[in-house]
């Protein structure tokens, strides 16, 4: 996946030219920001390449052409401000200021093929007395090695609680939910 300096490089010589000459429109029409490509890769876009970042630009350029054409006066200059009414609300937020702040919230890296993403791991303890093996629980779409993380993270919980501070009887009549 590109970084998003080098997406805002891309869309700078790459991709604004190209939209911009698909809708007629010419470099003395309009001027962007650099932080107007931020703002779209930022809060209209999620992934590793940059396809939906031509196709927002496209949008955005579409919308400034029918400007153009009904006699709005040119250059037309596209900043951060003007995105939302471009392209309409934001679709993607930074959930992580949200979510740390949190007790019982670890912030991971998830990798696939096509760029990676931040998870939130949750986890809480409730009343129970479950048989031995069923002390943990996990919930939701976790691969083998988060379960075995999570098992080995609770194994180790339990045999350094009282090093750690915590009441080891504390463990015995509860359940982890990650």
């Amino acid at each position: 996946g590109y970084t998003e300096i080098e997406k805002v490089e891309i869309a700078k010589r790459f991709l604004a030219p190209k939209a911009i000459e698909g809708t007629g429109l010419t470099d003395a029409n309009i001027q962007f920001a650099d932080e107007a490509f931020q703002t779209i890769i930022q809060r209209y876009t999620r992934e590793a390449g940059v396809r939906s970042l031509g196709r927002e630009l496209a949008t955005v350029l579409r919308k400034v052409a029918r400007r153009v054409g009904e006699g709005a006066p040119t250059p037309i200059s596209i900043g951060p401000s003007e995105i939302p009414d471009l392209l309409g609300p934001q679709r993607y937020f930074d959930e992580v200021a949200e979510r740390i702040d949190r007790p019982g919230v670890a912030t991971g890296l998830s990798w696939t093929p096509v760029g990676g993403d931040i998870l939130f791991v949750e986890a809480t303890m409730v009343p129970g007395t479950p048989p031995a093996e069923d002390r943990l629980l996990l919930t939701g779409m976790l691969g083998d090695v988060m379960r075995e993380s999570a098992q080995a993270a609770l194994s180790y919980l339990r045999s350094n609680a009282e090093r750690l501070g915590i009441d080891p009887r504390v463990l015995e009549r509860r359940i982890v939910h990650v």
